[in-house]
């Protein structure tokens, strides 16, 4: 049997998404190799090797979709800020080894975004590979917010620190007549239909009626979001609600439907919990990994359909990575730090549901001589092959191959 070409692989991923937004997703991927990473997440579990190497790792839960830009700043639900794993939408329990080579692909593939030879990103790799060994050896779960960070990091959380909530308000809404509405500007949000305002404000006021303030919640607009690149064309809206008092006092929430794990049809024998829904995978496992979530945190149904809902969480507090300016130093820096979050969000949720327990990950630390050549290895190879993917998408989506999925109007 003929293995389908990569442009059918994705597009069959894609099957049912919603048009406009996919097809933002497919002109994102055709824009460079990385970007096309981040939206092939189930082109890498498809292509894992299941080799013995590569999977006699300790069981881990792992966010799944582990790459440069899932890493970012926030303010938790104890309000302090801090920098961490931020995308939970394919987590799953998996060898630990899933979610360290599906990093260091990333950071050979982005070299180019970044600025750096072949050289400096095999060191970049091997930085963040020691940083998570050292990591899982110590055996204490860390976490990074202002006053343990340092680098760029640390600039990017005190950015965080200064802005105000006004600032954020002024930057994705605005005021006519006194009332407060979202900015529809088909770059970060996109008009929300009918349908859904009332589907979303139906809920909304549901779920408010269980809250200890139901004024706090009471919407005040609706779009649909526009935000990420592997869930592009997944439903997602941008509420606007109350919050402390209109119109200054006013919040942001992110609310996202909750699909199947990319993973799940690779997971093979791996025994996975019986969660209610996918959004209490997704909350569950987000609340074991980082040291604090974001606030709001929740999983949540509309009818049969469940989704996460939680503050929302500005693009511009993801890491910059192209912002190094020069600096290799602070690039090492960042990697070091990742290796390390990694391996504490390993430790953090250690021991739970079949996952790995503390000793068994020190152990595996103490034998790192005996995989991490392989890893590396292999990151290297998948590189190679994630840039002839791409090669063979950008033909195909110049050629109109996916302008019957989507609008083609959006494609150009």
């Amino acid at each position: 049997m003929t293995k389908p070409s990569v442009a059918e692989r994705i597009s069959r991923f894609n099957q049912g998404r919603e048009h406009e937004r996919l097809a933002l997703k497919y002109r994102a991927m055709r824009s460079g190799v990385f970007p096309f990473l981040r939206g092939t997440c189930h082109l890498f579990y498809e292509d894992w090797p299941h080799d013995k190497q590569l999977d006699a790792a300790p069981l881990t839960w792992i966010c799944g979709d582990l790459h440069l830009e899932n890493f970012g700043s926030f303010k938790g639900d104890n309000r302090l800020t801090y920098f961490d794993l931020n995308d939970f939408d394919e987590a799953v329990l998996a060898p630990c080894t899933w979610e360290i080579s599906r990093f260091l692909v990333s950071v050979l593939v982005a070299a180019e975004t970044l600025g750096v030879n072949h050289a400096q990103a095999n060191k970049l790799c091997q930085q963040f590979l020691d940083a998570y060994i050292t990591a899982l050896a110590d055996g204490k779960a860390r976490w990074i917010e202002r006053s343990t960070s340092d680098g760029m990091i640390r600039s990017l959380l005190q950015s965080l620190k200064q802005r105000s909530r006004a600032e954020l308000l002024a930057s994705r809404t605005r005021v006519s007549g006194g009332k407060r509405m979202l900015r529809i500007d088909g770059k970060k949000t996109l008009k929300a239909t009918d349908e859904d305002y009332a589907k979303v404000t139906h809920f909304m006021a549901e779920f408010a009626s269980t809250q200890a303030d139901p004024a706090f919640f009471k919407v005040r607009d609706v779009a649909r979001r526009i935000a990420g690149t592997g869930s592009l064309g997944v439903e997602r809206y941008v509420i606007l609600i109350r919050g402390l008092g209109d119109v200054d006092g006013n919040q942001l929430l992110d609310l996202k439907r909750a699909l199947p794990s990319a993973l799940a049809p690779y997971l093979g024998p791996i025994k996975q919990p019986e969660w209610k829904t996918e959004a209490e995978r997704v909350v569950a496992i987000q609340h074991r990994i980082q040291a604090i979530s974001p606030a709001f945190l929740s999983a949540v149904s509309i009818g049969q359909n469940p989704y996460v809902m939680r503050e929302l969480l500005p693009n511009q507090d993801r890491l910059r990575l192209e912002l190094w300016n020069g600096k290799i130093k602070r690039l090492e820096r960042v990697m070091v730090d990742m290796g390390r979050l990694v391996a504490w969000g390993h430790l953090r949720s250690c021991g739970r549901q079949g996952s790995a327990v503390m000793d068994a990950l020190i152990e595996f630390a103490g034998e790192s001589s005996a995989w991490q050549k392989s890893v590396l290895d292999y990151a290297a190879d998948y590189g190679d092959q994630v840039t002839l993917g791409w090669q063979e998408f950008s033909e195909a989506y110049d050629d109109g191959y996916f302008a019957t999925q989507v609008s083609a109007a959006v494609l150009k």
